[in-house]
């Protein structure tokens, strides 16, 4: 399927705020256009990712990520307490034990990762801007609270797969292998760098849809964050990955995440039809519970579910 395109420029203006609205309502993914990531560095990201993930297994494991520090290497992640079928390369800001570590002698894949999580992170707090917009809140607002952001930018990548699990597979533990699980997104905004080949599907009435894909295009979708401001009128869309036994495939997206200290709840111009449905989040809370799913089965992930109110 053919996502809605969305003219970033126009957005930032104040304009065509009515297809983002329903991109948002219908679907919750929806493809960026006119924005200012450059297709040289798009092109630039994707032939580094490329280049890292042939690098050999021992180069990569000297910056392997861990529980303390979740910056750096891994393979054997987890998504609804099972293994998906990729490696990745997470980057993100230090603090504390979280530190951004680099493969030995790669100086070019390092400039380019920080270049393009640079523009991904402007972009995607503009991105918040104009969903406060949309919601009849202040955008800048809502912005500040990325200030002291605890975002990230993930390097995908999907091995060929002898057992994948076909495109047709129902919500829940696969016959097979996928390349992630069924899952959305913790944060408020993902902005997807794609390589061309097919593998992303999202959920829509209990039937799954792939994404077509473009090399270099960029897509956007939005998180539990988004969900919660706008008191369900927009819902973080199930998605998930498929493995491949014909191709590998490589992917970047950018994880908007809040600062830690950041409290979210439904916003007051939400609530005109209804009362809150959640409580207020704190996001530190939040996401350390999610991200130690990550490493272990430790039982039923943590959701916005569990913060719902009864009513």
């Amino acid at each position: 399927m053919r996502l809605t395109a969305i003219d970033y420029t126009a957005i930032c203006q104040g304009q065509e705020l009515e297809t983002l609205d329903r991109a948002c309502r219908e679907w919750g993914f929806f493809e960026l256009t006119n924005h200012p990531i450059s297709a040289d560095l798009c092109a630039a990201m994707l032939h580094q990712m490329e280049h890292f993930f042939a690098l050999p297994i021992a180069t990569r494991q000297a910056c392997e990520r861990t529980a303390e520090n979740h910056w750096g290497f891994y393979d054997r992640e987890l998504t609804k307490n099972v293994q998906d079928w990729k490696e990745l390369f997470d980057v993100g800001p230090e603090f504390g034990a979280c530190v951004p570590q680099w493969p030995a002698g790669e100086p070019v894949f390092r400039q380019t990762t920080e270049s393009f999580y640079a523009g991904c992170e402007s972009l995607a707090i503009s991105l918040v801007r104009c969903l406060g917009a949309t919601l009849g809140a202040d955008g800048d607002a809502l912005a500040k609270g990325f200030d002291d952001h605890t975002s990230y930018l993930r390097l995908n990548h999907y091995p060929l797969c002898s057992n994948p699990a076909p495109a047709d597979t129902p919500t829940g533990p696969p016959v097979g292998h996928l390349g992630i699980s069924h899952h959305s997104d913790a944060g408020a905004v993902t902005v997807l760098l794609q390589d061309g080949e097919a593998g992303l599907q999202v959920e829509r009435d209990g039937e799954w849809h792939s994404i077509a894909a473009e090399r270099g295009s960029i897509i956007i979708n939005i998180g539990d964050v988004v969900q919660v401001w706008s008191n369900d009128r927009y819902r973080a869309p199930l998605h998930r990955v498929l493995a491949s036994d014909t191709h590998t495939r490589y992917s970047a997206p950018f994880f908007l995440n809040p600062a830690f200290a950041t409290d979210y709840a439904p916003l007051s111009s939400t609530l005109v039809n209804g009362p809150p449905l959640y409580r207020p989040i704190n996001w530190g809370e939040f996401r350390n519970g999610r991200a130690a799913g990550d490493y272990a089965d430790v039982g039923e992930e943590i959701q916005i579910a569990h913060y719902r109110n009864q009513i």
